[in-house]
């Protein structure tokens, strides 16, 4: 019976050693740190943006300033005046040309 108790026992604690510790995701100046270091190698600049200054990874669209009816035909939004935005994402408030490529007043923060 002692014998069984024992080996039951040590089975159990087999099960236990495999087991890991859930990752815990990344936050405050390590986050940060691992942000900036992801946008820069999408050749990114990680910086501070909008009326609440957050940090964000401003990008050149590799169809910035070309030609645009509408919204559609551009990667980041096709601005009012017929180019595509210089940069994503595109902060503030600007007249762009929707999917329909009717001029509109769109505005992120």
């Amino acid at each position: 019976m002692f014998r069984a108790l024992l080996l039951t026992a040590l089975l159990g604690l087999g099960t236990c050693q495999g087991a890991k510790a859930p990752e815990v995701p990344l936050s405050g100046p390590e986050k940060i740190e691992a942000d900036r270091r992801a946008c820069e190698r999408r050749g990114g600049n990680f910086a501070p943006g909008g009326r609440s200054q957050s940090l964000y990874c401003f990008t050149v669209p590799k169809d910035a300033g070309r030609q645009c009816t509408k919204s559609t035909q551009c990667d980041s939004a096709c601005l009012a005046f017929g180019t595509c935005a210089p940069v994503k994402p595109l902060l503030g408030c600007h007249d762009i040309r929707n999917a329909a490529g009717v001029i509109v007043t769109q505005c992120i923060d």
